[in-house]
């Protein structure tokens, strides 16, 4: 079975607190990573498009360099279960009204509508956002 990645998992997995965590982030940041490993070692199917990919290497440029970010992205691209899918403009049109409808993020909107292109129903993400979302299941661990 497919699932949709989320930027956040990478996030919450790669990204160095400038503070100490709490017990309940830690365990979010413990369950990123397993997810990560999973995808990793290739037990793992993922969906993922262009759009997320793009947020996932900005945010990690921006707080642990550019090299960091390229070496993700080259190691993304390495793995054979992992799809990336583009965005066109439609999806883009239909993201303004899926965001404007569940009070959600374009981005948000976005792998939603990917997911029901794909047939996909589960989604890793620690985003709460995606729970207002039918059809839906979120996975966080």
């Amino acid at each position: 079975m497919m699932r949709f990645l989320d930027s956040s998992v990478f996030l919450h997995a790669y990204l160095k607190p400038k503070r100490r965590l709490t017990e309940v982030e830690s365990r979010v940041k413990e369950k990123a990573k397993n997810i990560i490993m999973r995808i990793d070692s290739g037990s793992e199917k993922i969906l993922i498009s262009v759009i997320h990919i793009g947020e996932i290497v900005n945010i990690i440029e921006s707080r642990l360099g550019l090299k960091t970010s390229i070496e993700l992205l080259a190691k993304l691209l390495l793995l054979n279960n992992i799809k990336i899918v583009d965005v066109n403009r439609r999806d883009i049109e239909e993201a303004i009204y899926i965001s404007d409808k569940y009070k959600i993020s374009i981005n948000d909107a976005i792998a939603y509508i990917k997911m029901k292109q794909y047939n996909i129903k589960e989604i890793y993400t620690f985003d709460k956002h995606f729970k207002k979302l039918p059809d839906i299941k979120v996975i966080q661990e």
